[in-house]
C-alpha cells in the first residue's frame, strides 16, 4: 500500500516537471534566422542557396530533388543545386542552444559534411583508372574503401553515389578483375562486393554485368572459399542477378562448378537470417520456372537434398523463411524426381499440414500447391499410405476450414480435390489432436 502511494507521488511530480518545461518551450522564442523559411523548424544543418537564402539542408535537398530548380523564397533560377554550408549560422544557432539549455534545448550536433557530385566524379573516375592497372591496385582499393565509409555517412551521399552511376563502375570493376581471378586480388573483389551490397537495389545496367559469366565466376569463388563477409555480399549480389530471371544465367550457374553447392551450403549452415533469406530466393528463382535449364537446376537441388533441407528448416523457421521454403519445395515437387523424394521422406506431410493456416496467406497457398502435387495430381490415385498419413495429422479438417475461411480460387480449387480424394478414405482412418487447430491465423 505504500509503495503504491510513493509510485503515485512520483508519478504526479514527473507530471508537474513536464508541464512545467512545457510551459518553458512554449515561453522560449526561437529567432526567426534560425528557423529553416520550408520547415519553420529550428535549423540542423543550415545550408545557403546561391541566391543567399539559407535554409536546412533536408528541407531545400527534398525541394531540389522533387524536381524544383529555383529557390522557394526569391524564385529564382539557382546558379548550382549544390548548397552550401552555413558555418556561421549553425556555430550561432549551438551558442542559443546552449544558452538556453534550462528551458530543455539540446544542443544540435556538428553535421558531416556530405559529398559533392564533383567529389564523386572524380573518385570513380580514379576507381576506374587505379584498378585497370596492375600497379594502382592499393591504391584503387584504399578509394573502394573511401566509397564504402562515404556511402554509409548517410543516405544523401549514397543517393549521390547511385546518381553519378557508382553501381556500374564498381560492377564493370569487378569484371575486370574477374576475368583474372587472381588469389591475390581477392582483397579488392571483396572491397567492391561490399560497396555493391550497400548500394542495393541496383540498376538494370549493372545487374547486367554483373551476371556475365566472369563476374558470376568471380562471386561464386567468393561464395566458396571466401570470408563470411564475403559469402554474404556474394549471395545478396546473385540474388539481385538471378531477379532479372533471364534462363542463360541459370544455365551459366549450372555449369559453375559448386555453385549449388555453395547456396544449399549456406541453407544448410546460416550465417544469419538476411543470408538465408537472399540464398533462398536465389534457389526459388532458379527452380520456379518451366524451362530445360530450370529442371535441369531441379534434379541437381534434389541430388543435394534440398528436399528434406527445407522439411527440417520448415519445422522451426520465422515467417519469411517458411514462405521462401515452401516457395522452392512448390518448385522442385513440379519435377517426378522431386516428387518422389517428397513423398519418401516421413516429415513431408506432417510439415505441410501443420503449416497450413498458421504462417501466413502465402505459405498456405504454397502449402496446399505441394500437397496437390503429391496427392491431388497422382494420376494413379493409389497412394494410399500418403493418404492415410494425411488424414491421421488433420488434413481433411484443416482444409475444410480453410475453404470456409475463404482463399484464392486457385487455391480452392486445389484443396476441393483433396477433401474429394480423402474423403474416399475417411472411413478407413481418421485421427486428430484437437489442440491442432488453435492459434490458427485466420485472414478474416
Amino acid at each position: 500500500m505504500i509503495s503504491t502511494w510513493r509510485k503515485r507521488r512520483a508519478s504526479r511530480t514527473s507530471n508537474t516537471k513536464k508541464q512545467i518545461e512545457g510551459k518553458s518551450m512554449e515561453l522560449l522564442m526561437i529567432p526567426s534566422h534560425f528557423k529553416c523559411p520550408i520547415s519553420l523548424d529550428l535549423m540542423k544543418d543550415p545550408v545557403t542557396l546561391s541566391t543567399g537564402i539559407t535554409y536546412d539542408r533536408v528541407s531545400i535537398e527534398t525541394w531540389i530533388e522533387s524536381g524544383n530548380q529555383t529557390c522557394p523564397i526569391t524564385k529564382k533560377v539557382l546558379k548550382t543545386l549544390e548548397p552550401v554550408p552555413n558555418h556561421a549560422v549553425r556555430k550561432m544557432i549551438q551558442e542559443w542552444c546552449v544558452e538556453n539549455k534550462d528551458h530543455g534545448i539540446e544542443r544540435i550536433p556538428t553535421p558531416r559534411i556530405p559529398v559533392t557530385s564533383s567529389e564523386v566524379t572524380e573518385i570513380l573516375r580514379k576507381v576506374e583508372s587505379c584498378c585497370k592497372s596492375q600497379q594502382g591496385l592499393e591504391s584503387g582499393r584504399e578509394l573502394v574503401m573511401k566509397m564504402r565509409k562515404m556511402i554509409k555517412e548517410s543516405m544523401r551521399n549514397k543517393r549521390c553515389f547511385v546518381t553519378n552511376g557508382a553501381g556500374k563502375i564498381l560492377s564493370s570493376t569487378l569484371l575486370v578483375f574477374s576475368e583474372k581471378l587472381s588469389v591475390g586480388d581477392s582483397e579488392t573483389m571483396e572491397e567492391i562486393l561490399s560497396t555493391l551490397t550497400i548500394l542495393l537495389p541496383l540498376d538494370g545496367e549493372s545487374k547486367s554485368i554483373l551476371g556475365s559469366k566472369s563476374s558470376l565466376n568471380c562471386m561464386i569463388w567468393l561464395l566458396k572459399s571466401g570470408s563470411l563477409s564475403s559469402r554474404r555480399n556474394s549471395v545478396f549480389l546473385l540474388k539481385e542477378v538471378m531477379r532479372m530471371e533471364e534462363i542463360w544465367r541459370v544455365e551459366e550457374l549450372l555449369k559453375i562448378d559448386g555453385a549449388l553447392e555453395s547456396l544449399v551450403k549456406l541453407v544448410k549452415e546460416p550465417i544469419c537470417p538476411t543470408t538465408t533469406k537472399a540464398s533462398l530466393l536465389t534457389i526459388y528463382h532458379m527452380v520456379n520456372s518451366s524451362q530445360l535449364s530450370n529442371e535441369k537446376a531441379r534434379s541437381k537441388f534434389v541430388d543435394l537434398g534440398l528436399v528434406e533441407l527445407l522439411i527440417e528448416t520448415l519445422v522451426d523457421s520465422e515467417k519469411r523463411i517458411c514462405e521462401k521454403a515452401l516457395g522452392i519445395l512448390s518448385g522442385l515437387c513440379n519435377s517426378e524426381k522431386g516428387r518422389k523424394r517428397a513423398n519418401s521422406y516421413a516429415l513431408t506431410v506432417p510439415v505441410l499440414i501443420k503449416k497450413l493456416l498458421r504462417v501466413s496467406d502465402m505459405a498456405t497457398e504454397f502449402s496446399v500447391s505441394i500437397l496437390w502435387k503429391l496427392i491431388g495430381k497422382n494420376e494413379k490415385r493409389d497412394n494410399v499410405v500418403l493418404i492415410n498419413e494425411a488424414l491421421q495429422v488433420g488434413a481433411f479438417q484443416k482444409l475444410l476450414l480453410l475453404i470456409q475461411v475463404g482463399c484464392s480460387e486457385n487455391t480452392k480449387e486445389k484443396a476441393s480435390e483433396l477433401l474429394k480424394l480423402l474423403n474416399l478414405h475417411r472411413d478407413k482412418v481418421e485421427c486428430i489432436d484437437s489442440l491442432d487447430l488453435k492459434n490458427l491465423k485466420r485472414p478474416f
